[in-house]
């Protein structure tokens, strides 16, 4: 095997191991056999188009259009022409793609099922960095930088998995990128000539043989080219060990992640949960009313209905999230609800219910509380908060269930008599941590002053909130972040269903009453055929407290949306001074102002969306909401865009020095007259080189101009390492500037006084002779600066190297010949000559 095709199995195999750190975050994982094949598919042309050989932007262009190409027939054919050529639906199925799977990484928990949006960023994902890879270590043979985006894929799945992606993959990882690097290194040698085996002089020196082979010792020091490489694996691993472990941590806000549960639970098997409060922030701008689901019900009034997708027990101060609890099998009944007394009315309801074909939703939207669930498919049981969460992918799209329920009527008699909760419920929701301000927990007694029960206490903040608190209803409204979330609220008195739920319930716990946050939809709105239809602008969260005898208790602070129960407006207890609650709507005004969101819902609302708008997969095509999948498509290709300017004059810099210093097409500058005696040359870099290597003209040797050029490289290095060219200098003096400002010692210094000598040999003498191997003692003197400048010269030297200017002064060269010829051109000329005749005819006139 050729070292250039060592080399590109190399670069594959690096970027398959940085790749293996994304397994654990899907499952399954049968999307990594996909994305090696088109990776090999994809380095294979390449080699094939470097073998022909193509010129190196066009190997890039070749492999990008067979990876789009590859992209096309695996996730868009039906879309393709012919199944295989991408048109401006395949772009725009591509953007849709995208735009789900960008939604599904932000909503499922960790492993996640490998959806087809999912499945597009992961494949293309790991294409687009093999692709860079393979033209920055192979094509433009400098493997270094291609660890950048290496590690940019492995602090992807670092930062997405939850603890980071774990040491083993980090040495998988790395392990491929010190691979690639040796790789590269002895490519380089071998280009020297054969490292012998077995111990030499000892020196280190480098000999030649015929100016063309390089003999290693075993003994001696290592190559420059496997130091380097070492040195920069070095440099790397440290900088990915050293830069998460320093990185602060992201805090959650009122808008907080949740987690998703996980559990033992009979069976085993992890569950992956939709994010709903994730869902709820990313939907709110959502200007679309779509139907959710469908149910029919025996239930007389649907008033109460509303439909309990997850509860949020646990608090930190700064967010509510589901605990982490067990999950079992769904039981054929479910377990009594927790501290329901024979006492309090219920009546049991039969409800059937149907969700969309593009609603993708792990936790089951449920009445509460539930007492027997049937359903087909992959479905836990978690008892705590009485939820069903799909498991192993499972979820809510087009499915068709049957629950009973139980419809619980409390009077507001009972709830006020309730006995204390049990010590150990007690213990668990009323925690609060040490962060919340001090003025929650102030105005939550201040609001409730005078309340003698838990019930009155309760029913003081739902009208505080909804009715006499001077709160208003604002989608608009930034979530905020950080403990004082609660505060700044309380203080601005604007907000949506969030923020009154969450607060109200950490205010209640406050109190030493038991409370979490549930999260779902309102009842929706009664159709003309007997069904209740519920839309993305009927979501909703609202505060369940805990009372002995009668078990979970909704209530409703939000204004203007859901409706109050029953258990809130009637008996409701009295107070003094500003606490005196407004007087109640009656229940036909409560169901005329909501759910209906055409009539619940404010200006702003309507605008932007409801409280919470559950997220959406759909299969039909773009739902309107979002960017477009244009936008998408331009912004991917700005992105590009902008890397590729900032990674262009390193580029340029080592196409430049390849057809200098290798040969190539030649380029105008550096030997222009017709002998060897009139061939000049420019040392300084005065802007007439464009950076090739300069062919034989007319009675011009091979020899002369293969010189010229390497001198031309060997002042071009010096200038990257911070030496300016002089031209007022001769070659030798050009040398010893070169020697003394960058240092150089030993061979580095020898390299750079005999191409001097070589190059005033083929200008002055009778007859050139043009010594060999001058490409290696360019080499050489540019190891020589690399070796003694700081690390910070060294990078700027690779990234942005100062003799880059040249390609700017070409490029203005080559303008002003443009507009020099435009201007002495025949049809300038003519235009000239009318707008005189014209100027002139309007003088006389």
């Amino acid at each position: 095997m050729s070292g250039r095709a060592r080399l590109t199995v190399c670069a594959a195999v690096a970027t398959l191991c940085a790749s293996c750190a994304l397994l654990p975050l899907v499952d399954p994982v049968g999307w990594m056999l996909q994305a090696a094949i088109l990776l090999t598919i994809v380095s294979a042309v390449g080699a094939l188009a470097r073998r022909v050989p193509l010129a190196r932007p066009l190997t890039v262009a070749a492999q990008v259009v067979v990876a789009l190409l590859l992209l096309t027939v695996l996730f868009a054919h039906d879309k393709a022409i012919a199944l295989v050529l991408p048109g401006p639906d395949v772009f725009m199925e591509f953007g849709e793609l995208l735009q789900e799977g960008v939604a599904d990484v932000s909503r499922y928990a960790i492993p996640a099922p490998v959806t087809a949006g999912i499945r597009l960023l992961l494949v293309g994902g790991v294409l687009a960095v093999g692709l860079v890879v393979d033209a920055l270590a192979v094509t433009y043979r400098s493997a270094a930088p291609a660890g950048l985006p290496l590690l940019a894929l492995y602090s992807v799945a670092a930062g997405l998995s939850q603890g980071g992606a774990g040491w083993l993959w980090f040495l998988i990882a790395g392990a491929g990128y010190l691979l690639l690097l040796l790789a590269e290194g002895r490519d380089r040698l071998s280009q020297w000539g054969r490292v012998f085996g077995g111990r030499g002089t000892g020196s280190g020196r480098p000999a030649f043989s015929g100016g063309q082979s390089y003999a290693g010792t075993a003994g001696g020091p290592a190559q420059a080219p496997v130091r380097t490489g070492r040195r920069i694996g070095a440099l790397v691993l440290g900088v990915a060990l050293v830069v998460p472990a320093v990185l602060p941590s992201l805090g959650g806000g009122l808008l907080g992640q949740a987690v998703a549960g996980r559990g033992p639970g009979g069976g085993g098997g992890t569950i992956s949960a939709v994010n709903p409060l994730v869902s709820l922030q990313n939907s709110l701008n959502q200007p679309e009313d779509r139907q959710v689901l469908n149910y029919r019900t025996t239930a007389s009034d649907t008033r109460d209905m509303y439909l309990r997708i997850v509860a949020l027990d646990q608090f930190d101060g700064t967010a509510w999230k589901p605990s982490e609890r067990a999950v079992k099998d769904v039981p054929d009944r479910l377990p009594d609800p927790a501290g329901l007394s024979p006492e309090v009315d219920v009546t049991p309801v039969n409800t059937s219910i149907s969700t969309a074909p593009w609603y993708a939703q792990n936790w089951l939207p449920l009445p509460y509380p539930a007492s027997r669930v049937d359903i087909a498919g992959r479905w836990r049981f978690e008892p705590e908060g009485r939820t069903l969460v799909g498991d192993r992918g499972q979820n809510t799209r087009g499915v068709q269930y049957q629950v009973e329920s139980l419809l619980v009527r409390p009077t507001a008699r009972q709830l006020k008599e309730s006995p204390a909760p049990p010590a150990g419920l007690a213990r668990e929701y009323t925690k609060v941590p040490d962060s919340l301000p001090p003025v929650v927990r102030e105005t939550a007694k201040q609001v409730t002053k005078g309340a003698a029960t838990a019930y009155e206490k309760a029913v003081r903040l739902q009208d505080w909130f909804s009715l006499n608190g001077g709160f208003t209803y604002n989608t608009e409204v930034r979530a905020g972040s950080g403990t004082e979330a609660i505060a700044r609220f309380l203080e601005q008195k604007e907000g949506f269903c969030v923020h009154f739920a969450f607060s109200m319930a950490a205010m209640a716990r406050t109190l030493g009453i038991p409370a979490r946050v549930a999260v779902g939809f309102t009842p929706g709105t009664r159709q003309s055929d007997g069904s209740t239809s519920v839309g993305l602008k009927d979501a909703h969260a609202w505060p369940e407290l805990y009372f002995e005898g009668t078990g979970w208790a909704r209530f409703e602070p939000t204004p203007s949306r859901g409706s109050l129960p029953d258990y809130t407006l009637s008996d409701t207890p009295s107070g003094g001074g500003s606490n005196v609650p407004a007087p109640q709507p009656s229940r036909s005004a409560a169901e005329s102002a909501g759910p209906s969101p055409s009539q619940s819902c404010a200006p702003a609302e309507r605008r932007v969306g409801p409280c919470w708008t559950p997220p959406a997969q759909s299969a039909a095509g773009p739902t309107g909401g979002g960017p477009s999948p244009w936008a998408v498509v331009a912004i991917v290709i700005g992105v590009v865009v902008l890397l590729l300017l900032a990674v262009l004059p390193l580029l340029w810099r080592l196409r430049t020095r390849s057809r200098r210093l290798g040969g190539g097409r030649p380029g105008p500058g550096t030997a222009t007259a017709t002998g060897p005696r009139a061939a000049r040359l420019e040392p300084d870099g005065s802007g007439r080189d464009d950076g090739g290597a300069p062919e034989p003209r007319s009675g011009i040797p091979a020899g002369t101009t293969r010189t010229m050029a390497a001198w031309q490289e060997l002042v071009d290095s010096g200038w990257d390492y911070g030496i300016l060219p002089d031209e007022s200098l001769t070659p030798r003096k050009a040398a010893e500037r070169i020697v003394r400002i960058g240092e150089l010692r030993g061979p580095a210094a020898e390299a750079a006084h005999r191409v001097a000598a070589s190059v005033e040999q083929v200008l002055y003498a009778p007859h050139p002779h043009p010594a060999p191997g001058l490409a290696a003692e360019v080499h050489r003197v540019r190891t020589g600066l690399h070796d003694a400048a700081s690390r910070r010269l060294r990078l700027r030297a690779l990234l942005a190297p100062r003799s880059a200017a040249r390609a700017v002064w070409a490029l203005s060269s080559r303008w002003s010949a443009f507009l020099a010829r435009c201007a002495t051109s025949p049809p300038a000329t003519v235009v000239r000559r009318a707008a005189g005749a014209l100027r002139l005819s309007r003088e006389r006139t």
